[in-house]
């Protein structure tokens, strides 16, 4: 009997539905990183294509306004600045929180399937398996639109109608924090702490030890949750 050859990836066309076809060895593929600033190819679709690809300012550009008017609703309903502010920080505390939670759990799941490792590579995959791709480390405004419903239900469980705006807004600013803090530890220089740490960390996670590590604003999760990763041995000399 002839031996059935290994399925292997083409980088040269597009990846989204040939990634499936790893079966078990896609956990093992997309963990290894390919460092170049240039993007692969996902669909042959140029429709689907231009859909997939975000610049980092749109994040702050769509969601900054909605921030606003979302804080001012708690405003207008009668709550008073400092009670704004406070509900708004612990809107940003419920965000690291779901970062934290995202990243490590649904993120970082293991796939086999065909279907399942398609999902994961769109999710997540793609950015482990080409980091410095600048057009597709942001998320999609369109994703995110559909997701601030399911998030926004969940706080008014336990909100008054008069505060969820505030809280939620809270959540909303510490996710555009998130994803242009995420993009400035891929892209940027940072020269002081604690950005400079930062960076350091998040590429750990990376190029290191990716199951630790999964806080990007903040490593409190990972030290409250024990997921911190190892302390890189010092340099000799």
């Amino acid at each position: 009997m002839v031996a059935q050859e290994e399925f292997t990836v083409d980088l040269n066309k597009p990846l989204v539905f040939q990634v499936g076809h790893l079966g078990e060895r896609y956990q093992e593929w997309v963990h290894q990183p390919i460092v170049s600033k240039e993007g692969p190819i996902f669909f042959g679709n140029d429709v689907l294509e231009f859909l997939t690809r975000t610049k980092w300012y749109a994040v702050p550009l769509i969601w900054l306004p909605v921030v606003c008017w979302l804080l001012t609703t708690s405003l207008r309903m009668g709550h008073s600045l400092s009670d704004v502010a406070l509900m708004a920080s612990l809107g940003i505390f419920i965000w690291t929180l779901a970062e934290y939670i995202l990243h490590r759990f649904l993120f970082h799941i293991n796939t086999t399937s065909y279907w399942a490792n398609t999902a994961h590579y769109l999710l997540h995959g793609c950015h482990h398996k080409h980091p410095m791709d600048g057009l597709r480390l942001v998320f999609p405004p369109a994703a995110t639109a559909i997701l601030c419903i399911p998030f926004w239900n969940l706080i008014s469980l336990f909100t008054t109608p008069s505060t969820t705006p505030a809280v939620f807004g809270g959540g909303l600013l510490g996710y555009v924090m998130y994803d242009c803090t995420h993009y400035y530890l891929h892209h940027g220089q940072p020269l002081y702490n604690p950005a400079k740490h930062l960076k350091k960390y998040h590429l750990n996670h990376h190029f290191r030890i990716q199951n630790k590590g999964f806080g990007i604003t903040s490593p409190l999760w990972d030290i409250i949750c024990g997921t911190l990763p190892p302390q890189i041995s010092a340099k000799k000399g």
